[in-house]
Protein backbone atom coordinates (compact mmCIF):
# COMPACT_ATOMS: atom_id res chain seq x y z
CA UNK A 1 0.00 0.00 0.00
CA UNK A 2 2.85 2.13 0.58
CA UNK A 3 4.52 1.66 -2.26
CA UNK A 4 1.32 2.50 -4.76
CA UNK A 5 0.59 5.75 -2.28
CA UNK A 6 4.49 6.76 -3.23
CA UNK A 7 3.81 5.86 -6.68
CA UNK A 8 0.98 8.25 -7.47
CA UNK A 9 2.50 10.82 -5.19
CA UNK A 10 5.50 10.89 -7.54
CA UNK A 11 3.04 10.43 -10.84
CA UNK A 12 1.68 13.95 -9.49
CA UNK A 13 4.91 15.18 -8.60
CA UNK A 14 6.27 14.16 -12.24
CA UNK A 15 3.16 16.01 -14.02
CA UNK A 16 3.60 19.14 -12.31
CA UNK A 17 7.54 19.02 -13.35
CA UNK A 18 6.66 18.40 -16.57
CA UNK A 19 4.29 21.57 -17.05
CA UNK A 20 6.57 23.69 -15.65
CA UNK A 21 9.27 22.84 -17.95
CA UNK A 22 6.94 22.76 -21.28
CA UNK A 23 6.46 26.40 -19.90
CA UNK A 24 9.73 27.16 -20.03
CA UNK A 25 10.48 25.20 -23.44
CA UNK A 26 7.88 27.73 -24.79
CA UNK A 27 9.68 30.80 -23.41
CA UNK A 28 12.63 30.10 -24.35
CA UNK A 29 11.64 28.75 -27.88
CA UNK A 30 12.48 32.34 -29.94
CA UNK A 31 15.67 32.33 -28.37
CA UNK A 32 18.44 34.11 -31.22
CA UNK A 33 18.08 36.03 -34.04
CA UNK A 34 15.61 39.40 -34.69
CA UNK A 35 13.63 39.85 -31.30
CA UNK A 36 10.41 39.24 -31.69
CA UNK A 37 7.93 41.29 -30.38
CA UNK A 38 5.25 39.27 -28.12
CA UNK A 39 1.27 38.59 -30.27
CA UNK A 40 -1.79 39.89 -28.48
CA UNK A 41 -3.51 36.81 -26.96
CA UNK A 42 -7.14 37.04 -28.74
CA UNK A 43 -7.63 33.58 -29.57
CA UNK A 44 -10.82 33.46 -26.85
CA UNK A 45 -12.02 36.79 -28.80
CA UNK A 46 -14.40 35.49 -31.38
CA UNK A 47 -14.67 38.89 -33.41
CA UNK A 48 -10.58 38.88 -33.65
CA UNK A 49 -11.03 35.36 -35.21
CA UNK A 50 -13.26 36.30 -37.33
CA UNK A 51 -11.51 39.26 -39.08
CA UNK A 52 -8.78 36.92 -38.64
CA UNK A 53 -10.65 34.46 -41.06
CA UNK A 54 -11.24 37.35 -43.61
CA UNK A 55 -7.60 38.71 -43.69
CA UNK A 56 -6.56 34.70 -44.14
CA UNK A 57 -8.55 34.13 -47.12
CA UNK A 58 -8.17 37.07 -48.57
CA UNK A 59 -4.79 37.57 -48.37
CA UNK A 60 -3.05 33.51 -47.56
CA UNK A 61 -5.51 31.36 -49.36
CA UNK A 62 -4.60 32.39 -52.53
CA UNK A 63 -1.14 30.49 -52.03
CA UNK A 64 -0.82 29.06 -48.69
CA UNK A 65 -3.30 25.99 -48.59
CA UNK A 66 -4.98 25.16 -44.54
CA UNK A 67 -5.83 21.52 -45.56
CA UNK A 68 -6.36 20.30 -42.01
CA UNK A 69 -9.36 22.76 -41.43
CA UNK A 70 -12.56 22.95 -42.55
CA UNK A 71 -14.70 25.88 -43.83
CA UNK A 72 -17.42 24.18 -41.30
CA UNK A 73 -15.30 24.49 -38.35
CA UNK A 74 -15.66 28.59 -38.55
CA UNK A 75 -18.89 27.77 -37.00
CA UNK A 76 -17.14 27.29 -33.87
CA UNK A 77 -15.44 31.25 -34.01
CA UNK A 78 -19.35 32.22 -34.42
CA UNK A 79 -20.31 31.83 -38.02
CA UNK A 80 -22.95 30.23 -39.47
CA UNK A 81 -23.10 28.62 -42.68
CA UNK A 82 -24.50 31.03 -44.53
CA UNK A 83 -21.54 34.01 -43.46
CA UNK A 84 -19.06 31.23 -44.64
CA UNK A 85 -20.33 30.91 -47.76
CA UNK A 86 -21.13 34.53 -48.55
CA UNK A 87 -17.85 35.73 -47.09
CA UNK A 88 -15.30 33.02 -46.37
CA UNK A 89 -15.38 31.24 -49.76
CA UNK A 90 -13.82 32.90 -53.03
CA UNK A 91 -14.03 30.20 -54.83
CA UNK A 92 -16.91 27.41 -55.91
CA UNK A 93 -15.43 25.33 -53.21
CA UNK A 94 -18.58 23.97 -50.53
CA UNK A 95 -18.83 24.71 -46.79
CA UNK A 96 -17.59 20.87 -45.84
CA UNK A 97 -14.17 21.57 -47.82
CA UNK A 98 -11.32 21.56 -46.93
CA UNK A 99 -9.32 24.76 -47.14
CA UNK A 100 -6.91 24.06 -50.52
CA UNK A 101 -5.54 26.01 -53.03
CA UNK A 102 -5.99 25.38 -56.53
CA UNK A 103 -2.37 26.01 -57.48
CA UNK A 104 -0.74 22.93 -58.10
CA UNK A 105 2.88 21.87 -55.99
CA UNK A 106 4.37 21.84 -59.74
CA UNK A 107 2.78 24.99 -60.49
CA UNK A 108 4.09 26.81 -56.85
CA UNK A 109 7.82 25.30 -57.24
CA UNK A 110 7.75 26.93 -61.36
CA UNK A 111 6.93 30.48 -59.98
CA UNK A 112 8.29 30.79 -56.44
CA UNK A 113 11.25 28.12 -56.12
CA UNK A 114 9.27 26.11 -53.78
CA UNK A 115 5.82 25.13 -53.16
CA UNK A 116 4.19 27.72 -50.26
CA UNK A 117 4.04 25.79 -47.07
CA UNK A 118 0.81 24.73 -45.57
CA UNK A 119 -0.32 26.59 -42.83
CA UNK A 120 -2.63 24.20 -41.05
CA UNK A 121 -0.17 24.31 -37.61
CA UNK A 122 2.49 26.68 -39.04
CA UNK A 123 1.43 28.61 -35.65
CA UNK A 124 2.31 25.64 -33.93
CA UNK A 125 5.07 25.21 -35.34
CA UNK A 126 6.96 28.50 -35.44
CA UNK A 127 5.34 30.63 -32.43
CA UNK A 128 2.59 33.22 -32.31
CA UNK A 129 5.60 35.82 -31.39
CA UNK A 130 7.52 34.59 -34.72
CA UNK A 131 4.45 35.19 -37.26
CA UNK A 132 3.38 38.61 -35.15
CA UNK A 133 6.77 39.79 -35.72
CA UNK A 134 7.41 38.37 -39.26
CA UNK A 135 4.13 39.64 -40.74
CA UNK A 136 4.89 43.55 -39.36
CA UNK A 137 9.02 43.30 -40.27
CA UNK A 138 8.84 43.02 -44.46
CA UNK A 139 10.36 45.97 -46.26
CA UNK A 140 12.01 46.96 -49.45
CA UNK A 141 15.15 45.50 -50.93
CA UNK A 142 15.39 45.48 -54.66
CA UNK A 143 18.52 43.09 -54.00
CA UNK A 144 16.06 39.96 -54.10
CA UNK A 145 13.89 38.47 -56.48
CA UNK A 146 10.71 39.35 -54.80
CA UNK A 147 11.61 42.98 -54.42
CA UNK A 148 10.82 42.49 -50.20
CA UNK A 149 13.03 41.26 -47.87
CA UNK A 150 11.69 40.74 -44.12
CA UNK A 151 13.85 41.13 -40.36
CA UNK A 152 12.61 37.67 -39.13
CA UNK A 153 13.36 35.06 -42.25
CA UNK A 154 16.02 36.72 -43.69
CA UNK A 155 15.94 36.74 -48.15
CA UNK A 156 12.00 35.18 -47.77
CA UNK A 157 10.95 33.82 -50.81
CA UNK A 158 7.13 35.21 -50.12
CA UNK A 159 6.38 38.66 -51.09
CA UNK A 160 4.64 41.17 -49.10
CA UNK A 161 1.03 40.03 -49.64
CA UNK A 162 -0.13 43.31 -47.28
CA UNK A 163 2.03 45.89 -48.81
CA UNK A 164 -0.95 47.65 -49.57
CA UNK A 165 -2.52 47.31 -46.24
CA UNK A 166 0.85 48.33 -44.49
CA UNK A 167 2.31 50.58 -47.48
CA UNK A 168 6.02 50.68 -48.27
CA UNK A 169 9.08 51.12 -45.95
CA UNK A 170 12.83 50.47 -46.41
CA UNK A 171 14.90 49.05 -43.15
CA UNK A 172 17.66 50.97 -42.35
CA UNK A 173 20.92 49.97 -40.83
CA UNK A 174 23.82 51.23 -39.31
CA UNK A 175 27.70 49.58 -39.43
CA UNK A 176 28.76 48.26 -35.78
CA UNK A 177 31.88 46.72 -34.84
CA UNK A 178 31.06 43.09 -34.29
CA UNK A 179 30.99 42.79 -30.15
CA UNK A 180 33.28 39.25 -31.05
CA UNK A 181 35.31 40.30 -33.44
CA UNK A 182 36.64 43.77 -33.19
CA UNK A 183 38.08 43.79 -37.13
CA UNK A 184 34.36 42.73 -38.05
CA UNK A 185 31.75 45.14 -39.24
CA UNK A 186 28.20 43.91 -38.74
CA UNK A 187 24.66 45.74 -39.81
CA UNK A 188 22.48 46.31 -37.25
CA UNK A 189 18.82 47.16 -37.72
CA UNK A 190 18.29 50.81 -36.37
CA UNK A 191 14.74 51.76 -37.67
CA UNK A 192 11.93 51.66 -40.65
CA UNK A 193 11.65 54.58 -43.05
CA UNK A 194 7.72 55.33 -44.67
CA UNK A 195 8.01 55.45 -48.45
CA UNK A 196 4.27 54.83 -49.30
CA UNK A 197 1.31 54.87 -46.83
CA UNK A 198 -0.87 51.94 -46.73
CA UNK A 199 -4.80 52.21 -46.43
CA UNK A 200 -3.68 51.24 -42.30
CA UNK A 201 -2.51 53.56 -40.10
CA UNK A 202 0.26 51.79 -38.44
CA UNK A 203 -1.73 50.59 -35.03
CA UNK A 204 -4.52 49.23 -37.38
CA UNK A 205 -2.10 47.44 -38.80
CA UNK A 206 -0.94 45.82 -36.52
CA UNK A 207 -4.32 45.19 -34.90
CA UNK A 208 -5.07 43.38 -37.82
CA UNK A 209 -2.17 41.12 -38.18
CA UNK A 210 -2.98 40.61 -34.53
CA UNK A 211 -6.34 39.00 -35.73
CA UNK A 212 -4.54 36.83 -38.05
CA UNK A 213 -2.20 35.46 -35.89
CA UNK A 214 -5.12 34.67 -33.33
CA UNK A 215 -6.76 32.79 -36.03
CA UNK A 216 -3.70 31.08 -37.60
CA UNK A 217 -2.88 29.97 -33.44
CA UNK A 218 -6.70 28.99 -33.06
CA UNK A 219 -6.59 27.01 -36.54
CA UNK A 220 -3.80 24.68 -35.44
CA UNK A 221 -5.52 23.66 -32.73
CA UNK A 222 -9.42 24.74 -32.25
CA UNK A 223 -9.79 22.78 -29.19
CA UNK A 224 -6.84 24.93 -27.58
CA UNK A 225 -9.29 26.62 -24.82
CA UNK A 226 -11.03 23.61 -23.96
CA UNK A 227 -8.04 21.59 -23.67
CA UNK A 228 -5.91 24.20 -21.16
CA UNK A 229 -9.42 24.09 -19.31
CA UNK A 230 -9.43 20.67 -18.77
CA UNK A 231 -5.43 20.96 -17.67
CA UNK A 232 -6.87 23.24 -15.02
CA UNK A 233 -9.22 21.23 -13.55
CA UNK A 234 -6.55 17.71 -13.85
CA UNK A 235 -4.01 19.85 -11.91
CA UNK A 236 -6.55 20.70 -9.79
CA UNK A 237 -7.54 16.89 -8.89
CA UNK A 238 -3.87 15.91 -8.73
CA UNK A 239 -3.09 18.09 -6.15
CA UNK A 240 -6.24 17.35 -4.03
CA UNK A 241 -5.51 13.92 -4.48
CA UNK A 242 -1.72 14.44 -3.45
CA UNK A 243 -2.79 15.84 -0.31
CA UNK A 244 -5.60 13.49 0.05
CA UNK A 245 -3.22 10.05 -0.53
CA UNK A 246 -0.46 12.08 1.34
CA UNK A 247 -2.97 12.24 4.99
CA UNK A 248 -4.06 8.91 3.86
CA UNK A 249 -0.45 7.37 4.17
CA UNK A 250 0.25 9.18 7.08
CA UNK A 251 -2.82 7.60 8.99
CA UNK A 252 -2.20 3.99 7.56
CA UNK A 253 1.61 3.87 9.13
CA UNK A 254 1.05 6.62 12.42
CA UNK A 255 0.80 3.54 14.62
CA UNK A 256 3.81 1.56 12.74
CA UNK A 257 7.23 2.06 13.73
Amino acid sequence: MKRILQTLMGVCQATLVVVVLGFGVTANANEGGFPLDQAPDRVSKNASLQNGAKIFVNYCLNCHAASSMRYNRLRDIGLTDQQIKDNLILNDAKVGDLMTVSMTPKEAKAWFGKTPPDLSVEARARGTDWLYTYFRTFYKDDTTQTGWNNLVYPNVGMPHVLWQLQGERAAKFEEHKDPHDEGRMEKVFVGFEQLTPGTMKPQEYDDNIADLVAFMSWMAEPVQLQRKRLGVVVLLFLAIFTILAWRLNKAYWKDIH
